[in-house]
């Protein structure tokens, strides 16, 4: 067992609040309460300690993709931790049936062994309206037993399901979802206001990227945005990266709903750590260009490139959010709806010691999942 560490001296962000010159211990893999006699002092003054984020919807990273091999998914996961997600649910994008089956069966088998947190499934009940980058042809009304076969074949990792729940079938499979203890996400989707209602009342609890492949809020005719964000019931997922929402959007979506129901989130794809470039988004091929994916064929945005350290630091010094709302919304909240609060989410004795430190620009100066470090503290 690696030898017990004491953090000491910086801003640590706790539940509670803001503490100044504050420490963490970490004892084997865990934070404790009391650091023995022969621990190590490492001395982070002029930094920030924040628990390690917590990503609800991710396709890859580092070039590669979830929807690719174990080692492709592997490689995805790695880029992320370097980046200060510690804890992150695979997604996957519109395909094939079969296809989705049998990715669902490999991802599982890496979220058994502790490598992601759970499986969620963008597509393909979703709106051919608002499909975004998603293969049309392969689109599918949400009927139940549908749905099921993809619950079944994640053996119990399914975490979320985004549905356009207006669609044939939208209804019933949000109720199977909510029996199974499976998120049912209400995205991609060109619901009405009422029809948005009745989802959230049937048992829908996010909105997979709000705004985004949604339409728009109308003073006569609301649509699905007011509903989400006037409900207490729903968490809204929003992507911080400067491209997705405009500035004023976000504010909205953050001051309307509260800091306890926002999820920041990446919608990452495989460039997210790459960089610029032709890239595949499930079926479809995309072009990174400025660190912005769009699909070739339609010029629909195709994910982000956003890792969840840019968009700490872009809601704490572009957005102007108090340091402590962030931290809800990147790791505590999302890490509650995915029922592993218990184990992560903050900087707790008895918790995983995964923490991400940041200089005080918000800049990532370390990562340590575990209680190892996966990116050694520069404190230079």
């Amino acid at each position: 067992m690696a030898p017990s560490k004491v953090l000491a001296g910086a801003r640590v962000v706790l539940p509670t609040g803001i503490v100044d010159d504050g420490r963490v211990v970490v004892e084997g893999t865990r934070i404790s309460d009391t650091a023995p006699p022969d621990a190590e002092t490492v001395d982070v003054r002029g930094h920030w300690l924040v628990p390690g984020f917590v990503d609800l919807h991710n396709h890859g990273g580092g070039g590669a993709s979830f929807s690719g091999t174990a080692e492709d998914i592997l490689t995805a996961v790695r880029t992320h931790r370097l980046h200060g997600t510690t804890t992150l649910v695979a997604s996957t994008v519109t395909d094939d049936m079969d296809v989705l089956a049998r990715q669902a069966g490999l991802l599982s088998e890496l979220a058994e062994q502790g490598d992601i947190a759970g499986i969620h499934f963008e597509g393909p009940f979703i709106s051919p309206c608002r499909k975004g980058a998603h293969s049309e042809k392969l689109l599918r009304d949400p009927e139940p037993a549908e749905v099921r076969k993809l619950i079944d074949a994640a053996r119990g990792r399914a975490k979320m399901v985004t549905l356009a729940t207006e669609l044939p079938g939208g209804i019933d499979s949000v109720r199977l979802l909510a029996e199974h203890g499976v998120i049912a996400a209400i995205g991609h989707t060109d619901a009405t206001y009422e029809q948005t209602v009745e989802a959230v009342d049937a048992g829908a609890t996010v909105a997979t990227h709000l705004f985004n492949a949604m339409p728009p809020l109308g003073h006569r005719t609301p649509g699905p945005i007011a509903a989400l964000l006037e409900d207490e019931r729903i968490t809204v997922e929003l992507i911080d990266d400067g491209t997705h929402l405009h500035p004023a959007s976000l504010q909205l979506a953050f001051h309307h709903a509260g800091a306890a129901r926002v999820a920041f989130i990446t919608d990452a794809m495989d460039a997210a750590g790459s960089g610029d470039g032709r890239y595949m988004l499930g079926p479809l091929e995309v072009e990174v260009t400025d660190g912005v994916a769009r699909l070739v064929q339609g010029g629909s945005i195709a994910g982000s490139t956003l890792t969840l350290d840019r968009a700490f630091r872009r809601a704490v010094t572009v957005d102007r959010l108090p340091v402590q709302d962030v931290v809800a919304a990147i790791s505590a909240n999302p890490a509650r709806l995915l029922g592993v609060y218990d184990r992560v989410g903050s900087l707790e004795p008895g918790k995983d010691a995964d923490l991400v430190l940041l200089d005080e620009e918000f800049a990532l100066k370390g990562v340590m999942r575990r209680g190892a470090w996966v990116v050694d503290p520069q404190l230079g």
